[in-house]
């Protein structure tokens, strides 16, 4: 039996899932789960990745105790954070993450350089205030000096990579998220790092996903019991996520359903228009050069941290059992607005919201939780209509993959909200799309679509 390992890690989690292929069915085993929190490090939000690594290797020290030792593994992650490293290999500062404020007002001093208009025209990625590109001028701006001595640029998951086998590889769908890459060449666009004074030495070529990085190195072997190959997946794990999607037709809007709710469709060609870039679509690169024509929607961020502010003394369950209960209360909040993006109370954030608009203000969690449930579903409905406009499709299905196509409750309120049949399944939708990528290029399937295939067969899917 060829066994591959998916290592995926989310914002607030990451798990070890051990995958093969049995009579042409996927097969999926956890093996190993760990936390993933951002920390205050001397007053900025940051990961602590050295955890984050250790939890990477002891994933690999279960796969040896149970006996299902991998020929090839891959690693996804969230998007647009990165590292920066010196001549030595080692890393300068904090890894800072993307909700934290340092990235207040880039947007204006990048638009000094070139509107936001000119800058999506080239990359065709939505503006957000943690986008890469932002997050690098205000390392210009507030730590000079970590730019003048570091000598290459890795995202999170290549770096994890770069500490597995030596080797520093940059990647294609995580890069495309940076807004430094050019929707057209697909390729860094050094013109663009010229314009921000941004040294493009630190940048390497970009290797696609079903490449390999290489072997462990030798310390690692010894650490864990085995050797194997890591191989590229789609790193980011949005781009892993969609490569799972089952679905039947060019008609269905896929959401990847996690901390943020992905809306989008794939498309040939990036949408690089003056309308897109108003209705703050993004095009983000994805496996074999399809594009994925997205939104960001705030997603289950918002649970889950109304779930911590209330210290977890309810379950996903009895938050969403609250919520029914109180199907009646009207309030609707913007769930992008940016007071969702950290707030210190997202209970506050959500009454405060409720009272600047002028509507019922949430007393009870089933309320609170109804206003969030049912402004999720809402945004949903926005933004395919929005999609719709934009690309001329009409669409007649909506395919939810990830954590959140188990809330059933969110599910119904999509269906509801849009009009259209929802479609819930795979959960592990960016674990399996990391598996396909390594099995594709293990040879157990031919292309994309024999993978897929295999998923729709697999696992059981749910419509309401």
């Amino acid at each position: 039996m060829q066994y591959y390992l998916a290592v995926d890690i989310g914002a607030s989690s990451g798990r070890h899932i051990i995958g093969w292929v049995q009579d042409g069915k996927m097969m999926l085993e956890e093996v190993y789960r760990f936390e993933n929190n951002l920390q205050k490090k001397n007053g900025s939000l940051c990961w602590d990745t050295d955890h984050l690594f250790a939890s990477i290797v002891e994933g690999m020290k279960a796969c040896k105790q149970i006996g299902k030792i991998p020929t090839t593994m891959g690693i996804d992650t969230w998007a647009v954070d990165f590292v920066l490293l010196d001549d030595n290999g080692n890393r300068l500062g904090n890894t800072v993450g993307y909700r934290d404020s340092r990235t207040e007002g880039m947007d204006k001093l990048a638009e000094q350089t070139l509107s936001f208009e000119e800058l999506y025209a080239k990359t065709g990625i939505q503006k957000q205030l943690f986008n890469t590109l932002y997050q690098l001028l205000a390392v210009k701006k507030g730590t000079p000096q970590l730019l003048d001595k570091a000598k290459r640029f890795l995202m999170i998951p290549e770096y994890f990579n770069f500490r597995l086998t030596g080797v520093a590889k940059n990647e294609y769908t995580n890069a495309t998220s940076t807004a430094m890459v050019n929707a057209h060449t697909k390729t860094w666009d050094t013109d663009l790092m010229n314009l921000y004074g941004i040294p493009t030495h630190l940048f390497g070529d970009l290797a696609m996903p079903g490449e390999s990085v290489g072997n462990l190195l030798p310390e690692l072997r010894e650490q864990v019991g085995f050797d194997c190959t890591v191989i590229l997946p789609a790193t980011h794990d949005t781009g892993s996520a969609f490569l799972a999607v089952p679905a039947a037709n060019d008609t269905s809007v896929y959401i990847s359903s996690g901390t943020w709710s992905l809306l989008g469709v794939e498309n040939k060609q990036a949408i690089t228009t003056r309308e897109s870039a108003k209705a703050n679509f993004t095009n983000e690169g994805g496996y074999n050069y399809r594009f994925r024509y997205l939104k960001n929607i705030m997603g289950l961020w918002m649970i889950q941290s109304i779930r911590r502010n209330y210290n977890k003394q309810y379950s996903f369950a009895d938050l969403e059992n609250m919520a029914k209960e109180c199907a009646d209360f009207p309030s609707v909040v913007d769930v992008n607005h940016p007071d969702f993006l950290a707030p210190e109370s997202m209970v506050e954030a959500v009454k405060n919201r409720c009272a600047a608009t002028g509507q019922a203000v949430p007393q009870s969690v089933g309320e609170l939780m109804q206003c969030v449930y049912q402004s999720l579903a809402k945004s949903y409905a926005v933004a395919i209509k929005e999609l719709s406009d934009l690309t001329g499709v009409t669409y007649t299905h909506v395919h939810i993959v990830g954590g959140g196509s188990k809330d059933g409750y969110l599910n119904g309120l999509t269906a509801s909200a849009t009009g259209l049949p929802v479609i819930a399944g795979p959960t592990e939708g960016t674990a399996l799309g990391n598996l396909m990528v390594q099995m594709m290029a293990g040879g157990d399937f031919a292309d994309l679509q024999q993978a897929r295939n295999a998923i729709a067969k697999s696992f059981e899917l749910k419509e309401f």
